[in-house]
């Protein structure tokens, strides 16, 4: 009996440190984009597009999980839409901090509370490459796996 136990905190206590490690990682590899120049017919000038790697193609449709910081954003209409950032709102890619692979749209199934710190949401990925209006990625069907420390 003392051995089951000790092989299944074992086995939970990996599983953290995978899953852990996995949405450390997402950040990283949703990095992993170039760019080209696309002419915009509507504002008459080459626009930066952005060309996704394999590793990014291959989480298109699939869950993942991912920590982040909720960012205010004018024009959401409630806590069911909002910006997703890799950093606080400081340091985002909206004060000109970071670049635009480091936020994403969320489109959560129940309203997610806004905080300062840092949570955890899983959802289905969406990537975006052909409409400027928006952000690259977003995450659709987005739910709150970890509550901030308080």
């Amino acid at each position: 009996m003392r051995i089951t136990a000790i092989v299944y905190i074992l086995f939970i206590s990996l599983t953290a440190n995978i899953v852990s490690a996995q949405t450390e990682n997402v950040w990283k590899t949703l990095s992993k984009i170039t760019y080209k120049k696309q002419m915009d017919e509507i504002l008459g000038f080459n626009v930066d597009m952005p060309v996704f790697s394999e590793d990014i193609k291959e989480l298109e449709g699939k869950e993942i999980t991912i920590k982040g910081y909720i960012i205010p954003v004018e024009g959401y209409k409630s806590h069911k839409e909002f910006v997703f950032s890799a950093f606080p709102y400081n340091m985002c890619f909206f004060c000109g901090g970071a670049g635009p692979e480091t936020v994403m749209e969320v489109y959560a199934s129940e309203p997610i509370k806004y905080t300062a710190k840092q949570v955890t949401i899983k959802g289905k990925l969406e990537l975006n490459d052909e409409d400027i209006n928006r952000l690259m990625y977003a995450i659709n069907d987005a739910v709150l796996v970890k509550k901030p420390e308080k």
